[in-house]
This record gives C-alpha cells, sequence and structure tokens, in this order.
C-alpha cells in the first residue's frame, strides 16, 4: 500500500473515531483523536489519481486463480493484492469504481465486497469465572490446566513480546501490515502508537505479575490492525489464513464491524476456519444496547461470539435530585481519574466542550456536560480542568452508551452516557438548576450496556453465544498495565477457556468446545430480577470449572426456528440437536421443551434416551405453529436437555412476520474526482422495496431535494453513483430512508456538497 492510500486510510480512521463506526470494524476501547481544529465528517481527500481506485475482495465461483486470469486480461490496469484460496475462495485487488459494474458480469466472480476497516470491540474477572484459583485447576491425572502446549492467535494490533508478563508465553506470529515476521504494536515513531493487541494477549496468557486465563498458553501474534488501530477485510482474512497455515488451536478476534451480515467475508472465512478444527473467538461488538446490533464476524455462526458482563464492582449511578427515583447509568473514562464523587454538585451545559464554550462560563465547583465529537475526549477533560470543573460528563451523539479512553491520564473525574439521558439532563438545564449526586451499588454479572445484541439478521441466528467479564479489566499494555472495557477484552476470557479445555480434551473439536462453554455458562438476569433474552446473553456468563468438567455436551448450544408469516397455514419446522455423554456411566436423557406454551405452539421431541459413556445421538426437535394467533415480534424460550438432577438449557428463538431490524447500515458517502459526482455506500440486511437520500438545510430543516431514489434492492451491500447538481457548496443535512416489508428506518448524516481542492481549509 502506497503512502497516498495510507494517509488516506488514517483521515477515514479518524472519522471513524468522531462517529459510529458504519463501513468498519471497531473494537472494544473508544478513544477519539483530534486532527483538524473542526471535524467534517464528509470531507474527501484528494492526493492524486489513486483516489479513482479501491481495494475490493472478490468471491469466485470456482478456481480463483482462473478469475485472476480473467480479470487480468479485461483490466490490465487492476492490481491483483492478495490470493484467498484456504477459507475464503477468492481474491483481493485494486480497481477504479467505474470498472466494478463490469467485474461483477465476467464468468467465475461470485460477489464483489469493498473492504471494510477494522479498529480494535484480571486480578478480579480471572478467578470470577473460574469459580476459584485458576492455579488450581487440575485435570484427571491431577496436572494443572494452564493452557500448556495450546497455541492461541490474537488476531489484533501486535503485541509487546517485550512486555515481562508476555515475552516466556510469545512464540511467533507474523505482521500482515509490514508483512514481515515482527508483530510488535505499532510505536510512537512508527505512527499513533497502539495497545490494544497486548491487553488482549495479557487476559489470555500473561504468566507474571498478572495471570491470564491461561497462563502457559502460547500466544502468536498476527498484527491487523495497523498505526491508529486501523485494518481492512483483506488483512483480517489474510491474517486468519495464516494462522491457520501455522496450526494455531485457537483464534481471537477482537475486533468488528457494524455490518449485522452472516455473509460479510470474515464471518465466512471463520466459519471456514472452523471447519478445518480451529476454535474461533470473536468479540459480539460495543453498540449496544439495542437489538440487532452484533457486527461482523461476531455475525459468524461457527465462531464463539462474546458479550461483556460486570464483574464484582462498585458502580457508580447518577440521580438528578435527592427525591429522584431514576438512577442513570454512567461508563467511567478509561486514563480518567477514578469518579469517587461524595456529594452532589450543580451541573453546566457546554455545548460540545471545546475551548471556545468555556469563554464567560464559570464552571468552577460544577459538573460540566459536554456533547460527543469535534475534538476528543482528551481535550474535552483537559479544558474542564483547567476551566476548574469538578467533573466531566460526556453524552454520545448518536444512540446507545459508549465506552471511552483518554489518550493521556487526566488528573479529572469523565464519565459518559448515552444520547438520550444527555439530552434529558440539557432539557432539565433550560428550565431550572440541576444538581447531580452519585449513588454506589455493589453489583456482578449485569450485562455492560454497551455490549452489542442479536440476533443475526436473515439466518435470524443468537448473538451472542456466551458472555465474559469485559468491563474494568486490568491486563497488560506496552511498558505498563491499564484496566480497559469492551467486548474485546470480554472475548479472550473466553479464548483462554478454550485453551484450558483444549488441553484437558485435546481431541474435542470446535463444537465440543462451544458447547461446554454454552452449555455450563451461568443465566443472568437484570437488575429486576428478569432473566436476560438470549440475544442479550448468549446462554450466559461462562463458568470455567464447570466448562471443563462438562459431563454431558449439547449442541448447538441454542436454536433458531426463523420466521413464520401470520398468513402462514400451520407448519413444522426441525431443528437436530446433538447429545453427547461424556460420564464414566450410562444416562438417561430426556428433552423438555417449555410445558407452559402458547396456544398456536405444540412440540415433538424424542420421549427419551439412553447414552452409554462416549456414545452420542442426534436427535430432532419440531416444533409445530399456527402463526396466525401470535402478534408479530420475537418470541424465546428455553428447551432443557435433562439426566437426573442435571440440566443443560438450549434457548430458542422464533419470529412471527418480518423482525424489525434496522433495515440500512453502513452508509458511506464521498466525493469522486468527477465533477458533481458522489458515490455512496449502504447494506441492507434483508434488501429494501423503497431506499432514498433527501436533502435538507442544516439549519432550518426545510426541504430541498432528493439526489436519489431507488425500488426493489436485494440484501447486501449497495453502492452507486450519483450527480448533485444546483447546489450552493456546503454541508447539508441528509436523510436516508429504507422500507422493507412495511417498517422503514432512517439515518441523519451531515455530508458535504461541493468541491474540496488540496489543502483548501473550510
Amino acid at each position: 500500500m502506497g503512502k497516498t492510500r495510507w494517509r488516506y486510510l488514517v483521515l477515514v480512521f479518524l472519522f471513524i473515531l468522531q462517529v459510529p463506526l458504519q463501513h468498519g470494524y471497531t473494537a472494544s476501547t473508544d478513544m477519539e483523536q483530534q486532527v483538524l481544529p473542526i471535524h467534517f465528517p464528509n470531507r474527501p481527500v484528494f492526493t492524486d489519481n489513486e483516489d479513482e481506485s479501491a481495494i475490493f475482495i472478490v468471491e469466485a465461483s470456482g478456481n480463483p486463480m482462473e478469475a485472476i486470469e480473467l480479470v487480468k486480461s479485461v483490466f490490465p490496469s487492476a492490481k491483483i493484492r492478495r490470493t484467498f484460496q484456504k477459507l475464503y475462495n477468492g481474491f483481493s485487488l485494486e480497481i477504479t469504481r467505474k470498472d466494478v459494474e463490469r467485474l461483477t458480469t465476467l464468468q467465475g466472480i461470485n460477489r464483489i465486497d469493498e473492504v471494510a476497516y477494522y479498529e480494535p470491540s484480571l486480578d478480579e474477572s480471572v478467578p470470577f469465572i473460574s469459580g476459584n484459583d485458576i492455579r488450581q485447576l487440575l485435570d484427571e491425572e491431577g496436572e494443572k490446566i494452564t493452557g500448556k502446549g495450546v497455541k492461541v492467535a490474537v488476531i489484533d494490533t501486535g503485541i509487546d513480546y517485550e512486555h515481562p508478563d508476555l515475552k516466556n508465553n510469545y512464540y511467533g506470529g507474523f505482521d500482515v501490515i509490514d508483512e514481515d515476521d515482527d508483530p510488535m504494536e505499532t510505536k510512537q515513531e512508527q505512527g499513533i502508537p497502539t495497545l490494544h493487541g497486548t491487553h488482549v494477549a495479557g487476559i489470555i496468557a500473561a504468566n507474571g505479575r498478572l495471570k491470564g486465563v491461561a497462563p502457559d498458553a502460547e500466544i502468536y501474534a498476527y498484527r491487523t490492525l495497523g498505526p491508529t488501530g486501523m485494518g481492512t477485510t483483506e488483512q483480517v482474512i489474510a491474517a486468519i489464513e495464516k494462522a491457520v497455515e501455522d496450526e494455531v488451536d485457537i483464534l481471537n478476534l477482537s475486533l468488528g464491524n457494524t455490518v449485522n451480515g452472516p455473509d460479510w467475508p470474515t464471518s465466512v472465512a471463520l466459519d471456514k476456519a472452523v471447519e478445518k478444527g480451529v476454535v474461533a473467538v470473536t468479540s459480539n461488538g460495543n453498540s449496544g444496547p439495542s437489538l440487532w446490533t452484533v457486527g461482523s464476524p461476531g455475525t459468524s455462526s461457527k465462531a464463539i461470539s462474546v458479550g461483556a458482563s460486570t464483574p464484582p464492582m462498585r458502580v457508580p449511578y447518577l440521580k438528578t435530585g435527592p427525591n429522584d427515583e431514576e438512577e442513570i447509568p454512567v461508563i467511567p473514562m478509561q486514563r480518567a481519574k477514578p469518579w469517587e464523587m461524595k456529594r452532589e454538585y450543580p451541573v453546566e451545559f457546554l455545548g460540545l466542550g471545546t475551548q471556545d464554550d468555556y469563554i464567560n462560563r464559570d464552571v468552577r465547583g460544577k459538573i460540566v456536560l459536554a456533547e460527543r465529537g469535534q475534538i476528543s475526549f482528551t481535550i474535552k477533560a483537559k479544558l474542564a480542568k483547567q476551566a476548574g470543573a469538578e467533573a466531566l460528563i460526556v453524552y454520545n451523539h448518536t444512540d446507545g452508551e459508549f465506552s471511552g479512553m483518554l489518550e493521556e491520564p487526566v488528573d479529572l473525574p469523565v464519565i459518559s452516557i448515552s444520547k438520550n439521558v444527555g439530552e434529558s439532563i440539557k432539557a432539565q438545564l433550560e428550565k431550572k438548576d440541576v444538581y447531580l449526586r452519585t449513588v454506589y451499588r455493589q453489583e456482578e454479572d449485569f450485562i455492560a450496556p454497551f455490549s452489542s445484541r442479536g440476533p443475526v439478521t436473515y439466518t435470524w441466528d443468537i448473538k451472542p453465544d456466551v458472555v465474559a467479564p469485559g468491563v474494568a479489566i486490568d491486563s497488560t499494555v506496552p511498558r505498563g498495565y491499564l484496566n480497559l472495557n469492551g467486548t474485546s477484552m470480554a472475548a479472550p476470557h473466553v479464548a483462554g477457556a478454550a485453551a484450558l479445555i483444549k488441553q484437558k480434551h485435546p481431541d474435542w473439536t470446535p463444537d465440543q468446545i462451544k458447547a461446554a462453554l454454552m452449555n455450563t455458562a451461568k443465566p443472568l438476569v437484570d437488575q429486576d430480577g428478569e432473566l436476560y433474552p438470549p440475544h442479550v446473553q448468549g446462554t450466559g456468563r461462562i463458568q470455567l470449572n464447570e466448562a471443563l468438567n462438562a459431563e454431558t455436551l449439547v449442541y448447538p448450544g441454542s436454536v433458531s426456528f426463523g420466521k413464520w408469516l401470520r398468513t402462514d397455514s400451520r407448519l413444522e419446522k426441525t431443528v437436530e440437536l446433538t447429545i453427547e455423554n461424556h460420564s464414566d456411566e450410562r444416562k438417561r436423557y430426556t428433552i423438555e421443551p417449555p410445558f407452559q406454551v402458547p396456544d398456536g405452539i405444540q412440540w415433538k421431541v424424542p420421549f427419551s434416551l439412553y447414552l452409554s459413556p462416549g456414545e452420542k445421538k442426534t436427535v430432532p426437535i419440531t416444533m409445530d405453529v399456527l402463526p396466525s394467533v401470535f402478534k408479530e415480534g420475537i418470541y424465546h424460550d428455553i428447551i432443557k436437555v435433562r439426566s437426573g438432577t442435571d440440566v443443560v438449557n438450549v434457548p430458542y428463538m422464533f419470529f412471527v412476520e418480518e423482525p424489525n431490524y434496522p433495515r440500512l447500515m453502513a452508509f458511506m458517502f464521498e466525493q469522486t474526482t468527477e465533477p458533481n459526482t458522489f458515490h455512496y455506500e449502504v447494506y441492507f440486511p434483508g434488501g429494501a422495496d423503497t431506499f432514498g437520500i433527501a436533502l435538507y438545510d442544516p439549519d432550518t430543516f426545510q426541504f430541498i431535494k432528493y439526489i436519489d431514489i431507488q425500488n426493489e434492492i436485494e440484501r447486501g451491500m449497495y453502492e452507486q453513483d450519483v450527480k448533485v447538481e444546483g447546489l450552493k457548496p456546503g454541508i447539508y443535512k441528509a436523510l436516508i430512508f429504507a422500507e422493507k416489508e412495511g417498517h422503514e428506518d432512517t439515518i441523519e448524516r451531515d455530508i458535504y456538497i461541493g468541491t474540496w481542492e488540496l489543502g483548501e481549509t473550510p
């Protein structure tokens, strides 16, 4: 990749940190950077004619080498970059956008996806999931179970293999970014430094001052995310293939994007890695608490997708007054001073919290409330500290919570809250003075607000599969230690657990290891004592000791019966469960669907079955449904596989009518080098009956015009070039909408219409 292209990727990444990542992959830590005094999210960057090109992942229907030869003959200027023949049948190439449509017509080309961009989603958490001291886990022969001899690949930002807690466990790897054998984390002199992979590796296998889940596992690092923690689909697939080629036992991918699609190339590659016998663990994402927020590769059906729960911890909540019963959940910012407020303080709203917002404002002795955006969290915190504020609260600029991190320590308490809560406090301030006080709760085993939820679109699979601690997790970073939040911290707990199970049961398949973790997980309840739905927690929080000693395995660990339409007549759908007896005695098993089922459901299950030691059997489970008696929505419950007092819970789910998933996601809009021509991309999880982009005046919100309207769009990534003429150059409010099966969703974006010259200042 040339220097020109890399500069473009860095700026794209910095834009991504300012807003929720759309067409790209994020990890659990969210650190905003400041690059320009004012941030214009859709400002195109022009350097030379290479900007007319883009990188695409091409799936071949047959031999990819034959497809490559055909592409070379038709497009001599196209640059073939990488060939994937192990886990993804295809290749990547750089080609001009105008040639992509013709590329799709060539024989042997199955599908084309533009590369997405990826960013990286102990002392208390490890004993918590193991049920006792991790060093006391023993196998049947009395040998310690520490992950010894198990090879774990960390596909991430690289690792600091010189860290004293990691250097003895580092066995090699590869740098996909620089294409060499040195997967060291990015250092200061190489660009914006990274630390994410080192943190992930420490959770898995730190063996020094800190002890990871599997302290004797062999760590193989694959540097896939470069300076600033940015990577692409192409690089992630290349890292997966290299790790499988190196015969690792377990893959950990603490990364993801917001595209909820089961057929995204990274999800497909992970599925194929599992088919080759490699356990794949991936984070579920950090876009919660809304449903349908799981992103690829967490959408992989065969991988173990992991959500985030809380370890034992003292949790702060805010209240807006002594008589206010509502407690506001908050997420402390990492590298800020701990939030330990002991009395109430007045609140002052300061817009985006920029330097200009402090002019003629006295915030001494107050808590500053600021909206996320334009400048980094670090600068917001420093400005508040300099002005004498007691603390800073940053509220999100889009729906949902977020987990933030400062670039450097700041001696000021900083927390984040959701957009709805922030705007509610702001509205109260317009009417009266608002005082905030903090109450503290000792908590454990709650789902983290930022943890992404399922289900998966199109396949309707339940995700996550399990949850693990992902809040305030202390682990290794270059030259030290740091606590971080995110599903990126939850996933390596599960990868380490899988390493221990692999050591004890070296012949077990990925399906068996996944089943052991899912079947023995602890079901979690919310603060009202209600069981979290399976698309929020999977089967629950992993319990390592129980997983290691599981005598019965049932897989898949959760099942989906898909979708019914209310107009359907009564019909049956069948799934199959495999039951294995790993005890040393013959066992009788019964399968128990919910006894109190709603009208309109009948079950057909085997009455009972017997399994000898080491025996397994696959049995059908049939749900007979009359859809017309149900209201539209999601339905879920538990199937119990019982043997005596031992019970394995298998969550199930089904849908009546087309679910209310987001009808569009991953919108991107940029100017091309052609005058008045713009390129956009958007992902449709289920296709769209109608789609459009409407422009409004950003100040008055008066409708101006439609810049595109399309009908009957198929499922998947859709891209188009549009001409926009007759408008004065400037920032406009765009409303992007899509309708499918009577449900409509919208995305709101500020986009720039006009022509930017290199070096021009807005």
